[in-house]
């Protein structure tokens, strides 16, 4: 993606949080001029790799394939230093983007739609090979417990949520409705992107950056390292 695709993406999404009134902590308007200042007092920031996040599955199809994240709290399984064991997300998703099919081995989470359009979900469960299974899923959407077959889709309407547990395979579509984006929150159990996703067809994780323009604002993966 082109630097200048980021900071787009990142300022039609501040623009998506004040619209819903979702305030963000102060670290998320740093400059990376102000980060080039900070010490180790935001060392959780840096190791945790929280933060902003803009990814197109390194298949340079955003409009198509992508997501714009903010993880705003999170552990660290692979760090004792760290003891939360939850974690919390905002993403935005716009019209036509697909998140694809993927499931987390060990994370717990709730995926809720705060506002906008629709999310359009499809399910599955994994079998023992981790391909899709040809069975009845289960279904657990605010308090609600049913049971879909394989493949079904699932729409989420503003305020609703799914429940996803370990080995559940979910993707999902924002549709062009001219709705525009949708506004999604994630909570769940500690969070590491790094090991914890099982996408169906393998994919990438971090843009390719061609530097076109200066960041507005740092990605989570490019902070520099504290100032002493």
């Amino acid at each position: 993606m082109k630097r200048s695709e980021i900071n787009a993406v990142i300022k039609k999404f501040e623009a998506l949080l004040e619209k819903y009134s979702f305030a963000l902590p102060p670290y998320l308007s740093f400059t990376p001029e102000e980060w080039e200042t900070k010490g180790h007092e935001y060392d959780e920031i840096r190791d945790n790799m929280l933060g902003w996040d803009v990814t197109d599955y390194g298949l340079g199809k955003f409009d198509e394939l992508g997501l714009a994240l903010i993880t705003i709290r999170n552990g660290n399984v692979n760090n004792p230093k760290y003891t939360k064991t939850y974690a919390e997300k905002i993403i935005m998703c716009d019209e036509g983007q697909v998140s694809p099919m993927h499931f987390h081995w060990h994370k717990m989470e709730d995926i809720i739609n705060r506002g906008g359009n629709d999310i359009h979900f499809t399910l599955y469960n994994a079998d023992k090979d981790e391909q899709l299974a040809d069975t009845d899923v289960e279904i657990f959407r605010d308090g609600r417990r049913y049971f879909v077959p394989a493949g079904s889709t699932v729409v989420l309407k503003p305020g609703e949520s799914l429940t996803f547990y370990p080995y559940y395979y979910h993707e999902f579509v924002i549709p062009k409705n001219g709705k525009g984006p949708v506004l999604i929150g994630e909570v769940s159990m500690c969070n590491d992107d790094n090991t914890d996703n099982r996408f169906l067809d393998f994919l990438g994780r971090f843009p390719t950056i061609e530097e076109d323009e200066p960041p507005y604002r740092l990605l989570c993966n490019e902070y520099p390292p504290a100032r002493d």
